[in-house]
């Protein structure tokens, strides 16, 4: 089989779409697919403080050590000096900002892959994936799946997800404020009197708001959002799993978070933006 080095970049969500998609295209064409699992400033977790270990046949998943130095993707941090041994041990490199311009080329992403020895950094999707296999890459640790399970008990006949993205996402902010996310709910709340709203954010601002908008039918973590921490993205693990199994997510432009909450769940996903 052919050898294709794949490194998951980005957040949580964006490592989780770009990897199935690697897969994907492993199994389209014919290779078998090594993962490293990279932290940085984007998701400081390990995969396995977070998923329980990946059971397939084709695909090897480890966690970066100071020797997959070479591996990582260049850039101004690491001087770019990987993109000299990168250059030497593989036939292709593509790296993660060239991969949405080709996908709009139309890109043969399965006929570069075929040529062994290639590796790619990814934050995207690049190929269309199965649902299923998303599910069945990626299940969350005992103790994350216990959390959901726990929040998940004070769901009603009836319960929305909500989504708001704040911090960094300067798209979310200024496309989907906070105050369509109210007409949302309340047009929901007309319809169904027992409607329960489950929160996730990355704003304790955000999260005060809804609390004191709709009190006690509001449910999210307890905890303060933090996404700097191992233990912090563990609870937004807890968050997009606790998403998926709610009736429907309105969800925040331009947000993977959403998006892959809605795809585990495979409920609908409304897009809230002005």
């Amino acid at each position: 089989m052919h050898k294709f080095v794949f490194i998951p970049v980005g957040g949580l969500a964006n490592r989780m779409r770009a990897l199935t998609s690697a897969l994907t295209l492993a199994r389209k064409s014919d290779c078998r697919l090594q993962v490293i699992w990279f932290q940085d400033w984007a998701l400081r977790a390990p995969f396995h403080a977070l998923f329980q270990e990946i059971h397939e046949p084709d695909l090897a998943l480890k966690e970066a050590t100071w020797g997959d130095f070479v591996y990582d993707r260049p850039r101004q941090r690491n001087l770019y000096l990987p993109r000299f041994f990168q250059r030497i041990c593989f036939k292709r490199c593509l790296y993660e900002k060239s991969i949405t311009p080709l996908c709009k080329q139309n890109f043969d992403f399965a006929k570069w892959a075929r040529q062994d020895r290639v590796y790619m950094a990814s934050y995207t999707a690049f190929q269309s994936y199965s649902y299923d296999l998303l599910r069945k890459l990626f299940v969350p640790q005992p103790e994350i799946q216990h959390l959901i399970d726990r929040r998940c008990t004070h769901f009603t006949s009836r319960t929305i997800g909500v989504h708001i993205r704040r911090t960094d996402n300067t798209a979310s902010i200024q496309q989907s404020p906070v105050e369509l996310f109210f007409a949302a709910i309340d047009q929901e709340l007309d319809a169904c009197p027992d409607l329960s709203i489950y929160l996730a954010t990355d704003s304790e601002t955000v999260k005060q708001e809804l609390k004191r908008r709709y009190g006690n039918r509001l449910l999210c973590a307890e905890e303060e959002a933090d996404r700097s921490s191992t233990s912090g993205i563990q609870g937004g693990v807890a968050d997009m799993y606790t998403l998926a199994r709610t009736d429907k997510i309105f969800g925040s432009f331009q947000s993977s978070f959403s998006e892959l909450a809605s795809q585990l769940g495979n409920i609908p996903l409304v897009i809230v933006k002005k």
